[in-house]
């Protein structure tokens, strides 16, 4: 039997299985659109790690499908929540907003969420928080994370201290912002709180102070795995680049 007929029955054989387990789109375009290469990344996305529950596979899967179709999630959860429209819902279209840079729509769907009775939650707060940073508006992300202090007091998160730190030093707060970074020096996990913090101590001219959070930074992820090391891999270069310069 002639190959090209062979991946042409494979090929068929696929956007069948894509369209009885609800993933028609965007597989059924990418089989038929590349062929031979589509039904590969179709088996090594979808079915092996469904095969083999890998946790590396289903973020492999989610990255891919992000990449050919980047708002299919959205258009999802968008069509759920004109179904029913509950927090849940809600919710999960907001953080879809997030992610995919919609920032003004995220902070509609959190106050609308914040709204309800059963929605005062610090985490949809945080969210509108996260929303009025992307919109470029920091000082609105700080009022809305004091808020959320205020209001509970027992709530912690190492991303929400971060943005907090992050909104102090874009509306002009600099010297919060360095005791924010600071205290989050000794507890955030990876190294994103510890560049920000040398990076603005730089900034500020205040250089040997940087030097050191840097040198301490790299010299704690060179005993750290490999792992580790390959996932921070963008903020170590940072504070390499900032060591050098």
């Amino acid at each position: 039997m002639p190959i090209a007929l062979i991946l042409g029955v494979i090929d068929i054989v696929l956007v069948v299985h894509a369209a009885k387990t609800g993933r028609f789109a965007p597989w059924a375009y990418v089989i038929l659109l590349i062929p031979g290469f589509g039904a590969l990344a179709y088996v090594l996305v979808e079915l092996m790690p469904e095969w083999f529950g890998s946790y590396q596979g289903q973020k492999a899967r989610q990255r891919f499908v992000s990449a050919v179709n980047p708002e299919g999630q959205y258009r999802a959860l968008t069509d759920q929540l004109a179904i029913t429209d509950t927090i849940a819902n809600r919710e999960a279209l907001a953080a879809e907003c997030l992610e995919l840079g919609k920032f003004d729509e995220a902070k509609h769907h959190y106050e609308a969420v914040l709204a309800r009775p059963l929605g005062e939650e610090p985490i949809y707060m945080l969210g509108r928080a996260r929303a009025e940073f992307g919109l470029g508006h920091p000082a609105d992300a700080v009022a809305t994370l004091d808020e959320l202090r205020r209001r509970w007091p027992d709530y912690q998160s190492a991303d929400g201290h971060l943005l907090y730190a992050r909104a102090l030093e874009e509306s002009g707060h600099t010297d919060a912002a360095i005791e924010e970074y600071k205290a989050l020096a000794s507890y955030f996990p990876g190294a994103e709180a510890r560049v920000r913090y040398g990076m603005l101590l730089d900034r500020l001219g205040r250089r040997a102070e940087a030097k050191l959070v840097f040198t301490d930074l790299l010299t704690h992820m060179r005993r750290a795995p490999k792992y580790v090391r390959k996932v921070q891999a963008e903020w170590i270069g940072m504070a390499e680049k900032a060591l050098r310069g």
